[in-house]
């Protein structure tokens, strides 16, 4: 979350306790404090054609001339990226002439991924709340981890809290692994415990020096604090929902600990959906994100002698443009393999795939102009009616939040709008 300050004046001694709380309330993700994002239930409704939710974002784009076909519609002739997915040509739609109203920047934008958060170029502003931690604030309490944040190579990820805060990614696929289903030492589990008793402490003394100043303040201070104080409410109840999966035995799985070439960012890519194949399956967590960063490993792969940012900066050279296919192929097809494994995994008489709506996108159109247009997007499951290509206008783009507010619909979630959308996607049926 983002810190909190106040306009208190010299004469309040107590605002350097307020300032450090605050700092606390910036760290959203510490042990003591997951899994227990939401509070609130799902507004009632339509019972949801969808229950997850997993995001997979590229700091470098997709070079859309290998991606996007040139024919819309139903019966649009696959393009180079796409040729090796045809045989879940009914299970993905590829979106074509849209991208976050207002967010420019170029790599600046990455923090806008999910969130659709306008970021002006040299302009100070607060990032809002990513599409799957506003779905795992609705939705994320009914689950031992409320939403899980992966990179292949860092600690940057494009989640959001609702305060504007970054959620650091774990990049470890064997730690997430032993997270979700390696049950924890009974000294282990005394640890979080007392964490989370350690952290009601310390919220029961900033509670109570805050009330203490409620009335040496103006108005506006006051309208500042109550927000403050919800900020607390909201993290005693994350507090609280992890004290209840404590002492609570994880699922066990029929697999082991995935291994991970640590120099081979496509190896890496591969471990994490695996994990998050399996964290999916056992219902663990049901909101998702993966985040391939731009310092990407990828000199592994027979053909590719550059790094992965210097192939995106292609300048059209015909050989930097086949390295980076290799690559980009690569990223493709790992994800598409992760679609088969959701397709082959059943849920009653729907598999997983129709129950998870998968999209594979990133903040760069053009990476090698940084430009923000016209964003790279597939977006697959989820029980919508796939098989086609959304193609809208190239220089007069669509905007992509209408997607998102798609996805909350089919989860069941009521909201109006989402960031900048001005209603669902036209034609995502």
């Amino acid at each position: 979350m983002k810190n909190v300050y106040f306009n208190f004046g010299k004469q309040l001694s107590r605002r350097a306790v307020l300032r450090n709380a605050g700092i606390c309330l910036g760290l959203p993700m510490l042990d003591a404090m997951t899994p227990a994002f939401a509070t609130a239930a799902a507004a009632a409704g339509s019972a949801p054609k969808a229950k997850r939710f997993v995001g997979v974002s590229l700091a470098l784009g997709l070079h859309s001339p290998n991606l996007v076909p040139e024919r819309a519609g139903t019966d649009y002739q696959p393009s180079r990226y796409l040729r090796s997915l045809q045989d879940l040509r009914d299970q993905f739609t590829v979106v074509s002439g849209s991208s976050h109203p207002g967010v420019t920047g170029g790599h600046t934008a990455e923090g806008s991924i999910f969130s659709a958060c306008p970021n002006q170029r040299g302009a100070t502003s607060r990032n809002t709340i990513s599409l799957d931690q506003l779905m795992a604030k609705q939705l994320g309490h009914e689950t031992r981890f409320p939403s899980l944040v992966l990179n292949s190579g860092s600690d940057t990820s494009p989640s959001y809290t609702e305060n504007g805060a970054m959620i650091p990614a774990e990049k470890d696929a064997v730690k997430v692994f032993t997270k979700l289903f390696v049950d924890d030492s009974p000294q282990e589990q005394e640890r979080q415990a007392e964490l989370i008793r350690q952290g009601r402490s310390v919220m029961d003394v900033i509670d109570a020096e805050a009330k203490s100043l409620t009335r040496e303040l103006g108005a506006g201070d006051r309208d500042k604090l109550d927000a403050w104080f919800t900020s607390i409410r909201e993290l005693e109840n994350r507090l609280e929902a992890n004290d209840a999966w404590v002492h609570q035995a994880k699922p066990h799985v029929d697999a082991r600990p995935p291994k991970v070439d640590r120099n081979d960012t496509i190896s890496v890519e591969r471990a994490m959906f695996e994990v998050i194949a399996l964290a999916l399956q056992t219902d663990s967590t049901r909101f998702i994100t993966l985040h391939m960063s731009g310092n990407a490993k990828v000199t592994s792969l027979e053909g590719v002698d550059e790094s992965y940012h210097g192939l995106s900066h292609h300048g059209l050279d015909e050989e930097k443009l086949h390295q980076l296919a290799i690559v980009e192929q690569a990223v493709i097809d790992e994800w598409a393999d992760f679609l088969r494994q959701l397709k082959a995994a059943s849920q009653g008489e729907r598999t997983l795939l129709d129950e998870t709506m998968v999209i594979l996108t990133s903040n760069l159109g053009n990476a090698s102009s940084h430009n923000n247009k016209n964003m790279p997007v597939i977006f697959a499951g989820g029980g919508f009616q796939h098989g086609r290509h959304l193609a809208f206008d190239q220089k007069d783009n669509y905007p992509l939040p209408n997607l998102y507010l798609s996805a909350l619909h089919q989860l069941g979630l009521q909201d109006e709008t989402f960031a900048t959308s001005t209603g669902e996607m036209d034609g995502l049926v």
